[in-house]
């Protein structure tokens, strides 16, 4: 399942939009959670509209270049409910990034275990302030459920970083 079509037919379902208010909401709201490029989202749309879950019509205001509004139909509407519920019933296993690289730590020495482990710290607390300063979503209250749940697992992957970072610190 592509979260990123049922991200797509959600913003739909609320109200018909142009690409350039789609994009916005997702630069202003998605961007922390989920990484979705424009082209990315064109695209998406593009075959959303082919497979018969969205419409596209052309409008222009005064002096404005055309733009494409793109529109949820009923058919959208019952994949985006399939969507939801497939996807928020679901549990997939993940490999986080990093899990990799774990696997071979002992291939490196316990020093550059640390230091690695350190760097990746101090860019884990980096991501942990810019959640923490994002500001709360008033006119959408759900992103801030997902908001929550990133920085709870980067809170919970920082107490995991200290810990592993003091046990190998013991054997240098």
């Amino acid at each position: 399942m592509d979260e990123r079509v049922l991200l797509l037919l959600g913003l739909l379902k609320n109200q018909s939009q142009h690409g350039y208010q789609i994009n916005d909401f997702i630069e202003r709201n998605v961007s922390r959670v989920m990484d979705l490029k424009k082209a990315t989202a064109y695209a998406i749309l593009g075959r959303l509209h082919e497979s018969g879950y969205v419409t596209v019509h052309t409008e222009q205001e005064e002096n404005r270049p055309p733009r494409k509004v793109y529109s949820i139909t009923a058919e959208g509407e019952e994949q985006f409910y399939r969507l939801l519920q497939e996807n928020l019933s679901e549990m997939k296993q993940v490999t986080l990034p990093g899990d990799i690289g774990l696997m071979f730590l002992d291939y490196l020495s316990p020093v550059e275990a640390v230091h690695y482990l350190r760097e990746r710290l101090q860019r884990l607390e980096t991501q942990i302030q810019a959640y923490e300063s994002a500001p709360e979503h008033t006119s959408n209250p759900s992103v801030d459920l997902a908001i929550d749940r990133r920085l709870r697992l980067m809170r919970s992957d920082r107490e995991w970083l200290v810990d592993t970072i003091a046990k190998l610190e013991k054997s240098i």
